[in-house]
This record gives structure tokens, sequence and C-alpha cells, in this order.
């Protein structure tokens, strides 16, 4: 299947969600309540932040489309932020500054390894969030130069701190109405 296939004759009209990689259609399943809760708190705390200035937040309703060598992909992370212009009818940007998944048994190992591999691609890319469900934890990718650098921040006390998109985030409020380990 093409993109312009899987894009204007599938999820256009199509009310299950679906991820494009390479050619192939994958289903995507609903997320638990926490999933839904470390998503919400993302885009509600960082939108906050972002009140009146260019950058803004999506949720997993807005694609993000990254040129792969000889493919492409589509994805719906979890959240983004987005710092250039994005016109109200458009489906996807191919530039998020910021990019957050929070793990589930289901999405972890294509998380941590499909979209690790193509996120990284888009020059746009500051960080590539991974948030824990069990704990309040997350694993960073941030962009030094041609690679990215792994950091991890755990603890409710833990502040995370995203300069390129001017937003500081408490873990407290990133895991808020979440039971660890829930």
């Amino acid at each position: 299947m093409s993109a312009e296939d899987y894009f204007l004759r599938g999820e256009m009209v199509l009310s299950l969600k679906h991820e494009y990689v390479a050619g192939h259609v994958y289903a995507l399943s609903g997320g638990s309540m926490v999933h839904q809760r470390i998503a919400r708190n993302f885009t509600r705390h960082a939108g906050n932040q972002l009140v009146g200035k260019l950058c803004e937040p999506t949720n997993s309703d807005f694609l993000v489309r990254v040129k792969l060598q000889d493919d492409e992909a589509m994805y719906y992370p979890d959240g983004m932020i987005i710092c250039h212009p994005v016109r109200g009818d458009e489906q996807f940007t191919l530039a998020p500054s910021v990019i957050l998944e929070v793990l589930s048994p289901s999405t972890r190992r294509t998380d941590e390894a499909q979209k690790y591999r193509d996120y990284p691609t888009l020059s746009s890319l500051q960080t590539y969030l991974l948030a824990e469900t069990e704990s309040a934890t997350l694993t960073l990718y941030r962009r030094e130069g041609e690679s990215f650098r792994r950091e991890v921040i755990s603890g409710l006390e833990a502040i995370l701190e995203l300069p390129e998109v001017d937003v500081r985030l408490l873990l407290a409020d990133l895991y808020q109405d979440v039971e660890i380990g829930e």
C-alpha cells in the first residue's frame, strides 16, 4: 500500500486508527487509563506553558510523518510539541520538536526499537521521551549534534526540562492521578 492510499483512502475514513510503516498498516489498540492520564497530563501541562507562543502540543490524534531511506512511516505519538505554524486543516507534521510515547506492554518494543530508530531521522526532533507507567520514570533521548544522548529522570520530585520549547514539567504533574504500579 502506498502512503497516499493509507492516508486518503484509509485513515481519513476509518474509525479505527492505524500506523503506516514502509508499506504496512498496523491497527492501534486503545491505551489503558494510566496511559491516557500520562499523555493527557503532558499535553495539558505543556500546553499551559505554551499559551501565546509559537510552539503547541498535540495528542495522539495527530500524525507525524517520517521520511525513511526508501519509504516512509506515519505514527500517532502519544504527545508532541510542534514549533512551526500548522494550518487548522493539516493532519500531520514533518517537524516536531518533542515526541512523547507512553510505554505499555503492547507498545514498548515498537517505541523502544522501531520508533527509536525512525524518530531521530527527523531533523527538527530535539527530544524523544519514553514514559513508564509502572513508575514515575522518563527515558529521554536528547539531540547532541547528529546523535542522541540517553538520560533517565525519575521520582515525583524530579523535573523534566525541555529548554528547546521553553517547558518545565514536574514529574508529579506528569503523573498526576496515576497510582504508581497501578
